[in-house]
């Protein structure tokens, strides 16, 4: 039973559960994204470069069959998703390091040294008082 006890310790840590909400929260939020992309950013992109679609641009190298296609507007597509994930997953995080200020660190307590010359300090004030 060591093992299980471990596993379970190991599940209910703050870390894997923060990670586990996190890539819930991804995976949710990817079709946003992707339906932002595909139809709200990169078609009026399209129409401003005299009516492109992203998605269909290719460089077709021919062969003595089929050609084959480099679909590099798809991967313009992702790119497009993936710096917009990026940087709205950039201002969560901005957002929740706002909320979460740390806490101002206690003040050092005095070192080794300081103790000693206080007490030294002391001696030498009993003496000559």
């Amino acid at each position: 039973m060591g093992i299980v006890n471990e596993f379970k310790e190991f599940a209910m840590r703050g870390n894997v559960i923060d990670l586990a909400v996190g890539v819930i929260i991804g995976a949710a939020f990817a079709p946003i994204v992707s339906t932002l992309v595909d139809n709200i950013i990169m078609p009026p992109i399209g129409y401003l470069m005299a009516g492109i679609d992203f998605s269909n641009l290719a460089i077709a190298i021919p062969t003595p069959t089929d050609p084959v296609l480099i679909k590099y507007g798809i991967f313009l597509n992702a790119l497009v998703k993936f710096l917009i994930t990026a940087f709205a997953i950039f201002l969560l995080i901005k957002l929740i390091n706002m909320i979460q200020k740390p806490k101002p660190a206690a003040p050092p307590g005095p070192t080794p040294t300081e103790i000693y010359l206080k007490e030294i300090r002391d001696l030498l004030e009993k003496r000559a008082g």
